[in-house]
């Protein structure tokens, strides 16, 4: 393969600290790439941006939440299209809570949102569907983590 340069994004997983449940967003049928797909925030890094600034810079323009670092979850690499080096993506997927979704607003890269169980992810994103697995390691992540090692992420301090 030639040799290019690659995007950066994030991905931001959210789920509300009341129940449990994921939020997950349909990208509306006039987007790009993907319309109509199920998806959570997400979006590239601006130039000078932080994958954490990434994170909330998202969260507020795609949902109007402001969201709480958790955990990460994990990275993807993909193609935005054809497997060419201008289309090439590295993410980084972090797990975020809310505490209050009363301000939510679903921006227009959307047509249709939800709130979701774990057990109902796997119902809609079956394996090996990225929001499936995703999902499913979140809710690992929620069980397996003590609350003194989620605290560290509480202050955004990431990124040295």
């Amino acid at each position: 393969m030639a040799e290019g340069r690659f995007q950066a994004m994030v991905g931001v997983l959210v789920w509300r600290q009341e129940d449990g449940k994921y939020l997950v967003l349909q990208r509306s049928p006039a987007r790009d790439w993907a319309a109509g797909k199920w998806e959570c925030p997400s979006g590239r890094l601006q130039q000078g941006e932080s994958f954490v600034q990434a994170v909330h810079r998202e969260a507020l323009e795609e949902t109007n939440l402001k969201v709480r670092i958790e955990c990460l979850l994990g990275t993807a690499h993909f193609y935005r299209g054809s497997e060419t080096p201008e289309n090439e993506m590295i993410g980084v997927n972090f797990g975020c809570s809310v505490d209050d979704t009363s301000g939510f607003e679903m921006s227009d890269e959307h047509s249709a949102y939800r709130w979701i169980t774990a057990e109902e992810a796997q119902a809609l994103f079956p394996h090996p569907e990225f929001m499936g697995r995703l999902i499913a390691r979140a809710a690992q992540y929620q069980a397996l983590m003590p609350l003194e090692l989620r605290q560290l992420h509480w202050d955004d301090d990431l990124e040295f």
